[in-house]
């Protein structure tokens, strides 16, 4: 079963990317594309939001100057609702994205995801964000990484604490496990 995070967290990285290569922010057919690759379906693009869904959850565009993304469980429980926030700060004169809960006052869980923060001058990351995508293997989730991020990652001498909730990591070779969200982080061999 996908949660928000699942979608939000690859979400995000698309995001980034085009954030780093292209120094903007993205279209709103961009974000539409990326969540097709994230295996929803696309039910509805008008001139005020598109919805995308699978079995497990739903997924809300709100394609602005600055887009929103709500990420829902398809169950329409508020409390796990995450949502991606994508801005230009104009005093830093950075691209932010930021995965937050959608309800600060019913999410259940913590968010330990560090923001993504972007340099409009030069282009280049300012931030530490641990970002991948899922894949499911027997009954745990993985969020898979690439070397780069976790180079990245280690050099912020915080590779005990989960990137998603910023809970104690377990580590064992090239995987680990949270122990307080039961996520579990791999990196690719790539």
């Amino acid at each position: 079963m996908r949660e928000p995070i699942s979608i939000a967290v690859p979400l995000a990285k698309r995001i980034m990317k085009i954030a780093v290569g292209e120094k903007r922010l993205p279209r709103e057919d961009e974000i539409g594309k990326f969540l097709i690759e994230l295996n929803l379906e696309e039910l509805y693009r008008g001139r005020e939001l598109a919805l995308f869904r699978d079995r497990d959850v739903v997924v809300i565009v709100f394609p602005r100057e600055n887009p929103v993304v709500d990420v829902l469980p398809a169950s329409g429980e508020v409390s796990e609702a995450l949502e991606v926030v994508t801005y230009h700060d104009k005093k830093l004169n950075a691209i932010i994205v930021e995965i937050l809960p959608a309800n600060d006052l019913e999410y259940e869980g913590n968010i330990g995801l560090e923001p993504v923060i972007v340099n409009l001058e030069t282009g280049e990351l300012e931030s530490n964000p641990v970002l991948g995508d899922f894949e499911e293997e027997k009954d745990r989730a993985y969020l898979t990484i690439d070397k780069e991020t976790f180079e990245r990652w280690r050099k912020t001498g915080r590779l005990n604490t989960c990137p998603i909730c910023g809970g104690e990591l377990a580590w064992r070779g090239e995987r680990a496990l949270c122990l307080d969200c039961g996520y579990g982080v791999k990196v690719r061999g790539d």
